[in-house]
């Protein structure tokens, strides 16, 4: 069974919630085949993994998570802490790419 069949599209659709675009992931795209994703906060890498197989038809070799905590923030008197952030670094099998300046 493969990992896409364990999910159904809905859930799919829910756990990657957009490509992280900046100068770093960019560079890390054209050189290893590594792509950076904002993810839901309770995505497993199976269910990463199955959903970026699904949305762009690419086979994915690794997944890797990082969780960026929320800084504190100050406006005027009033004190606030930005939300965390998980994101994912998908790395591909050699010959695949995703072109993200086109979307899903």
């Amino acid at each position: 069974m493969t990992a896409a069949k364990k999910y159904n599209a809905e859930q799919l659709m829910n756990v990657v919630l957009a490509p992280v675009v900046s100068e770093k992931s960019t560079f890390v795209a054209d050189k290893n085949r590594q792509y950076v994703f904002r993810v839901a906060d309770r995505a497993t890498k199976p269910q990463i993994k199955a959903a970026v197989e699904g949305l762009f038809s690419v086979k994915v070799k690794a997944v890797n998570t990082l969780v960026r905590k929320g800084k504190v923030k100050r406006f005027r008197n009033v004190k606030g802490v930005r939300n965390d952030v998980k994101k994912a670094i998908v790395t591909l099998v050699d010959g695949q790419s995703i072109d993200i300046s086109t979307g899903v």
